[in-house]
């Protein structure tokens, strides 16, 4: 299993819609960094939001581990958020990330697209669902109400994306129908 560094976005989605715990069945090792537990933790417990005590308990229970990044890091995060116009807590996931040699969960289109120039594999809350429907790891059903809750929550998908995203899902779930005939 690969190791993942994520930034808060996807941490926060799967938490609200109670699917966080495919992230631990997906990877290793999930690290982030102190900024995005500030965001997704410490910020939504002060909003009295439920999903930031989902992600409290993970990193409690160690499998999202809160990593330190170098002064090198940090240095070259302030130097990456300048030149690219991105958040330094989005520079230095994805430098902590690339420094790992990790894999990265996120859903914001700017870094994601940069993470990918820095040839990183991404996730983002859409495939880590689709991804723990291939495995078993979670039904049809959760992907379509993760559609509708998410919705609600302010990460609505484009109706052509949840068009497609359920396509997949349909898709994945024929596919194990097929293997399970044959086998």
């Amino acid at each position: 299993m690969p190791q993942a560094v994520s930034d808060a976005g996807p941490l926060i989605h799967l938490a609200q819609i109670d699917k966080l715990h495919p992230i631990k069945k997906l990877f290793n090792k999930v690290s982030i960094t102190s900024e995005v537990k500030r965001e997704a933790v410490d910020e939504g417990i002060r909003l009295g939001h439920a999903d930031a005590q989902v992600i409290r308990k993970a990193v409690e229970d160690g499998w999202i581990i809160i990593e330190t990044v170098s002064d090198t890091v940090a240095s070259a995060a302030e130097r990456l958020a300048e030149g690219e116009n991105i958040s330094r807590t989005d520079a230095k996931t994805l430098l902590l990330a690339r420094e790992s040699e990790a894999e990265i969960l996120v859903d914001e289109k700017t870094l994601s697209d940069l993470a990918k120039m820095y040839g990183l594999k991404v996730w983002n809350t859409w495939t880590i669902l689709l991804e723990s429907l291939r495995r078993g790891f979670i039904e049809i059903s959760d992907i379509e109400s993760a559609i509708t809750e998410l919705g609600e929550k302010r990460h609505k998908l484009k109706n052509k994306q949840a068009t497609e995203t359920l396509k997949a899902a349909r898709l994945i779930v024929s596919r194990r129908k097929e293997r399970n005939l044959s086998a």
